[in-house]
């Protein structure tokens, strides 16, 4: 009994100090900037930041564009960039992790380009595209194909050899084989990048917004840097962690439920 006691508290404990540890951090926060700690012009505390979150709701000034704009933007942004790194990503990966044919073709140039840094493709995205949408979406695309390729590939190298023996043993081709086996015993793989790719392609979209944008979140946070207005840098940077937290929340539902009816 006192054991089923606990296991139904437990959660409400969890949350409590959930609550807790928030409060205290911002309220730590805002006493050492209000107390003169750390100055205001280097770090903002958290009444500033909310008040300018309010101003910013329908204010385009200064940096010429109200939150929602940025926030809608760098969505846009790393969505289509998303999709195209799964799109072409997963494919490749799983092809070339059973096919010695598409491995020998595409690998070489895999291995290439996996090593440069997406930021290093800034300057030509500047020259081939400008700051428009599809420079920044080449980037977030360039970084979020990599992790796609490298799980989707060793997620099919997971696959039972002994299953793949029984399977050729019973005269199945090397496409069965790729479509029945190593698909299915590729998809955890396959779904654990779904997250780790919306974390990179988020975190390149930030920074391809820092060096070459005219909206966005990231430059948001850089018009921040170059008013020099501490509180505008840490409200871009909030509402980063906030939009990236609840896309990630929203990949996890439809793993879920890809997952059940996969299952069923």
């Amino acid at each position: 009994m006192a054991y089923q006691e606990v296991k139904v508290k437990t959660p409400w404990l969890i949350k409590i100090l959930s609550f807790a540890s928030i409060g205290a951090f911002f309220g730590g926060w805002e006493l050492i900037v209000q107390t003169g700690i750390v100055p205001s012009t280097m770090l903002a505390p958290p009444s500033s930041v909310i008040q300018l979150f309010v101003v910013k709701l329908t204010d385009p000034n200064p940096d010429g564009a109200v939150l929602s704009k940025h926030a809608w933007t760098s969505i846009q942004e790393a969505g289509i960039g998303y999709l195209l790194s799964l799109l072409i990503g997963l494919p490749l990966g799983l092809l070339m992790g059973w096919f010695t044919a598409i491995r020998g073709l595409f690998r070489p140039i895999f291995e290439i380009i996996r090593p440069i840094p997406p930021i290093a493709w800034i300057p030509l995205c500047i020259f081939w595209f400008g700051i428009e949408l599809w420079g920044k979406v080449f980037i977030i695309w360039i970084g979020g194909v990599v992790p796609c390729v490298i799980n989707a590939w060793a997620g099919v190298n997971m696959t039972n050899p002994t299953l793949v023996q029984m399977a050729r043993t019973y005269g199945a081709s090397d496409w069965q084989i790729f479509r029945k086996l190593c698909v299915p015993s590729a998809l955890p793989m396959v779904f654990g990048a779904l997250q780790i790719t919306l974390a990179i392609c988020w975190t390149n979209l930030v920074a391809a917004e820092l060096l070459a944008a005219d909206s966005g979140l990231g430059f948001l946070i850089s018009m921040g840097r170059r008013l020099a207005l501490p509180e505008m840098v840490v409200l871009g940077m909030v509402a980063v962690g906030t939009v990236g937290a609840l896309i990630g929340v929203v990949i996890d539902m439809v793993e879920r439920r890809l997952l059940a009816g996969i299952r069923r």
